[in-house]
């Protein structure tokens, strides 16, 4: 695709640049944490996590690892901002689903450090659109630091299994049951209603 093998003006200015020749990927992680409107982006040479909070309790982290993007550099040691999940997802989608077989939409984010937008270029079918979204100060996440000697039980989901699940959670419930367990059915949730 064009988009990817072109150049941005002034290029080096930016401390944040990644292509991906199909936008499709990054939006399916991206919608499987988004249960709050906004994220802080974490990025450093090994990719970027994307981070989502509600009320310093509940956190979904997204990380896309530098190898999945055709191109990926980060000029400084990290770039942190926050951004609204909401617009950002409604920008990877704006060219909708491809009409025809073999049509992938292609990205190339750049973001030129605080204070600036975070840049999108998407072109499909020779088409480029351009969308800037303003970027915020990134808000203190809580660091959940889990030992691994300590980890008892650890299960692997396919993450829009566990959206769903989280989103039939009653939030008025004062209590939540999580079972795991080494035989069927492997993980349950109960939700104990508000007395």
């Amino acid at each position: 695709m064009p988009l990817l093998t072109q150049r941005i003006t002034d290029e080096n200015d930016y401390c944040l640049v990644a292509s991906l020749d199909n936008v499709r990927n990054l939006s399916t992680i991206l919608k499987a944490i988004h249960f709050r409107e906004h994220a802080t982006c974490f990025a450093t040479k090994n990719g970027i996590k994307v981070t989502v909070e509600n009320a310093k309790c509940v956190q979904a982290n997204a990380f896309i690892q530098a190898g999945i993007f055709q191109e990926f550099r980060v000029q400084e040691e990290s770039v942190t901002f926050r951004i609204n999940l909401t617009v950002l997802l409604d920008c990877l989608s704006i060219f909708g689903s491809s009409p025809m077989p073999g049509t992938f939409t292609a990205l190339r984010m750049c973001y030129q450090g605080y204070g600036y937008p975070l840049m999108l270029f998407l072109e499909e079918g020779g088409v480029v659109t351009v969308c800037k979204i303003n970027t915020q100060e990134p808000e203190e996440t809580l660091d959940f630091d889990f030992c691994s000697t300590n980890v008892i039980n650890k299960i692997i989901l396919q993450s829009e299994g566990l959206r769903e699940a989280f989103s039939e959670l009653d939030m008025t419930s004062e209590v939540l049951q999580i079972t795991m367990s080494p035989d069927k059915p492997y993980f349950r949730y109960l939700k104990a209603l508000q007395s």
